[in-house]
């Protein structure tokens, strides 16, 4: 008897497999490529933030505040006194917008990318750019942001902004430099 309801068996689950294509029918899709993107928002309540500037991008039509050469968020680099690595009070409101936008957008990571001049060792430079990463990291961290949405690294005098011998040029070499994940 087993023989015979075995093999039954198995051509009636064969049958019904074979017969699954013939009738079927295909889901529409929606082409969402032919909308017209909506008109970007002058509502300046939507674009209200740190010093009246837009702190996300949730809002329809709105591009990325990151990218507004108006917002405080494109400014991205924190400069430091030489041989120094304290964040500056002038810094602030710049440290200050980032961690807002990074306490609402909780998916976002940045590098903080420590940089130094190139007066001293390169061992030096290294620790300094790495004290320039970890103070922007701190100052982020006593505003909210969540460790595991921060990475502090050291160029020391790897990445020059500019590369002549001026004060004027090392001063743009002190710096720590917030890089965001998805740029």
């Amino acid at each position: 008897m087993k023989r015979i309801i075995l093999p039954m068996l198995v051509l009636g689950i064969l049958g019904g497999c074979e017969t699954m294509g013939v009738d079927e029918k295909q889901a529409p899709v929606e082409d969402r490529a032919a909308q017209p993107a909506p008109p970007p928002t002058t509502d300046p309540a939507a674009t209200s933030g740190t010093s009246g500037q837009a702190l996300d991008g949730k809002g329809m039509g709105q591009s990325d505040p990151r990218k507004d050469p108006a917002n405080v968020l494109s400014k991205r680099s924190v400069y430091f006194d030489f041989d120094q690595f304290v964040v500056k009070d002038e810094y602030r409101p710049l440290v200050d917008a980032h961690a807002a936008y990074l306490n609402s957008h909780r998916g976002a990571r940045v590098v903080i990318q420590g940089n130094a001049d190139e007066r001293g060792s390169r061992e030096y430079n290294l620790a300094l750019g790495q004290k320039r990463a970890e103070a922007v990291r701190k100052a982020l961290a006593t505003m909210g942001v969540q460790e595991s949405q921060m990475e502090a690294i050291s160029f020391g005098e790897e990445k020059p902004r500019r590369t002549g011998t001026s004060e004027e040029d090392h001063a743009e070499n002190r710096r720590a430099d917030i890089v965001y994940g998805d740029e």
